[in-house]
């Protein structure tokens, strides 16, 4: 142990540890400073979509510096390694942020790409009612739609705008376009003798409020759908909250590896000041396992 006139002495010699004084002492402070400055911002991201603010990481360097008063280049290089630790720790924090918001777009978003998925054909194939099911409701209305829009195109049901709605459907005929092939057998057939103009008037009439119907009956069966679809669409939110388990351990392992780094150097920064400041500090214990 020093003794108190050792501790004394410590202690005025630290009192002569405050910084450079002369001009030219501290033009060569204020380039390590510099120096330094610059090392700290190398860990600045600056990449084509990811552009971390160099602001922000000069205000998170002037606070430490402020803080823990650095003197010596051994204090200062101590300081810029806890400020880019810390700046790497804050990064970990957006990472897992990132990672859970994503997880949370992809829970909301995986009933609409797994409905997106299902075919008509694969839906029937698995013997479920279109009428019952979103994404069956959800492709009877696009058919119906499109079917519609041919139908004011061209006047009429033509056999091309049939052949197209029928692509989507693993049997042919099928319940769901049955009628319209009614409509174009009678158009062809002409049962009533109708003229020519007349006939297809009445056809055109005839399919358009089919086609209405139908998408009015796709409208209300959506609308009674929407309770079941938002509470699915909740519960893949909630489970989204926490990113897969590997995601966690990665992020995990990265900040402990950050902080182990960090107690680090704030345990030998600390060391070095309490040392300059006359304080007797001892070794550090160390401990070697060695194998025999």
């Amino acid at each position: 142990m020093a003794t108190a006139k050792q501790l004394a002495a410590n202690r005025h010699n630290a009192l002569k540890s405050t910084g450079p004084k002369t001009a030219d002492g501290k033009a060569v402070s204020k380039m390590n400073a510099i120096k330094h400055g610059i090392l700290s911002r190398e860990v600045v991201v600056r990449g084509l979509h990811v552009k971390e603010s160099p602001q922000e990481l000069a205000d998170l360097r002037d606070r430490f510096w402020e803080h823990l008063a650095p003197v010596g280049p051994l204090e200062e290089m101590l300081v810029d390694e806890i400020v880019t630790l810390q700046w790497r720790r804050r990064r970990a924090v957006i990472a897992e942020t990132g990672e859970i918001t994503r997880s949370v777009n992809d829970g909301y978003h995986k009933p609409l790409r797994q409905a997106e998925s299902q075919t008509i054909a694969a839906l029937m194939m698995c013997g479920l009612n279109l009428e019952s099911n979103p994404v069956g409701v959800c492709a009877l209305k696009k058919i119906w739609k499109q079917v519609r829009a041919s139908v004011l195109q061209d006047g009429e049901l033509t056999a091309a705008t049939l052949e197209q709605a029928a692509r989507p459907f693993p049997n042919k005929p099928n319940p769901y376009l049955e009628p319209l092939i009614q409509f174009r057998k009678a158009l062809q057939d002409n049962p009533d003798h109708l003229p020519p103009a007349v006939l297809k008037a009445e056809h055109r009439k005839q399919v358009l409020a089919h086609l209405d119907a139908e998408l009015v009956c796709c409208e209300r069966a959506l609308s009674e759908m929407v309770p079941q679809m938002q509470a699915e669409e909740q519960a893949a939110m909630a489970a989204g909250h926490l990113p897969s388990s590997d995601v966690v351990d990665k992020i995990l392992r990265y900040e402990t590896a950050l902080e182990r780094q960090l107690y680090r150097a704030m345990n030998q920064l600390e060391r070095l000041q309490r040392r300059r400041q006359g304080e007797h500090i001892p070794a550090p214990l160390a401990m070697e396992i060695g194998t025999r």
